[in-house]
């Protein structure tokens, strides 16, 4: 393919090929959505950008939404690709409002991979659909020549319901909202990396993999949410970013408030890691207005995926397209789009 066709290649001509960054939810991901897919898809439901795509049908509004999962190890303290596979397509859907109703699964297997580990793998992916209250209703399977595949690959899609009057999307802040997250951040990213490492605690990390949909559906009659937002890959620094950009407004957070297991937080410092950029699996960010903010804080609390729910930040017209954060020693950074990938393979 030659570059000249492409809108605004000058980015993507320093990566001529695809490097592990593509994948990671910062920067190099966005150029590649930006000046390579988008173009030559476009169109108004994609164009929003957003965690699913909100589809205007005759009989209603639907929430559409896929992920593939390549996510290794297999299985790590707190899930499996299997509960991933689920919960991350679940999640994405109700970041839009919508109600999970229905999924599709994809397997890409490696020739020799372990029949009773993919049964352990689909009974995982079964008990996360039921407790996610969704249905599997089709799928597909596919084998790969042995080392081609490393084990497993997993692609689902999930449809859902969007309930009249509610407009969530990344494009909605204002600004004087409340930034809200559900609880504490970077648990997926380094119950994963702790594996790899062989990283000893005196508590285990474990991954958040959790369903985030029963949640976000209480919280909705509440009213007053402008954006909700699953940070996986990249985190919770990448997601405020891509919502600044989005709303062209400003985000400021406080370092102070940013709740991060202490276990968590002594793996990153161990690695040289942000937990501002580690992926998140069982949370959400949720942009309110500032009216509604208590409730709904009160609300989060009540559920036992966002007891530790707390505000983060705030939204402002200064800085548009940027975030920054306050340190515990009062001075302001910059808190940029991560450029490529800090954790392979988290999901």
């Amino acid at each position: 393919m030659n570059f000249e066709n492409w809108t605004c290649p000058l980015p993507l001509r320093d990566y001529p090929n695809i490097v592990l960054g593509h994948g990671g939810g910062g920067k190099l991901s966005a150029e590649l959505v930006e000046h390579l897919f988008l173009p030559a898809f476009r169109n108004s439901a994609l164009a929003n950008l957003g965690d699913s795509a909100v589809l205007t049908l005759p009989a209603g509004r639907l929430a559409y939404s896929t992920d593939s999962f390549v996510v290794r190890p297999l299985f790590f303290p707190g899930g499996s690709i299997g509960e991933l596979a689920v919960n991350g397509t679940v999640n994405d859907l109700a970041m839009s409002g919508a109600k999970p109703l229905f999924l599709s699964a994809g397997f890409i297997l490696e020739e020799g991979f372990s029949l009773a580990q993919l049964g352990e793998i689909v009974t995982r992916m079964a008990e996360a659909a039921r407790q996610a209250r969704v249905q599997i209703v089709t799928g597909d399977t596919k084998v790969v020549e042995r080392g081609h595949g490393d084990g497993v690959y997993i692609n689902t899609s999930g449809i859902g319901i969007v309930p009249d009057g509610i407009h969530i999307g990344p494009a909605q802040a204002r600004p004087g909202d409340v930034i809200l997250v559900s609880g504490t951040i970077g648990d997926h990213g380094m119950a994963i990396m702790s594996v790899r490492e062989g990283l000893q605690f005196d508590t285990e990390i474990e991954s958040d993999c959790a369903p985030v949909a029963d949640l976000v559906a209480d919280l909705l009659p509440i009213g007053g949410i402008r954006v909700l937002r699953d940070p996986t890959r990249g985190g919770v620094a990448s997601s405020l970013n891509e919502i600044a950009a989005s709303s062209a407004v400003g985000m400021v957070i406080d370092d102070v408030s940013l709740p991060v297991n202490e276990q968590v937080q002594s793996a990153c410092s161990l690695l040289g890691l942000d937990p501002l950029y580690v992926a998140n699996e069982g949370k959400l960010l949720a942009i309110v207005a500032p009216e509604n903010a208590d409730a709904i804080l009160e609300r989060m609390r009540t559920h036992v995926v966002a007891e530790r729910a707390c505000k983060i930040g705030r939204v402002t017209s200064e800085h548009p397209g940027m975030l920054v954060s306050r340190t515990r020693i009062g001075a302001t950074r910059v808190v940029t789009m991560q450029l490529g990938e800090q954790l392979p393979r988290i999901c």
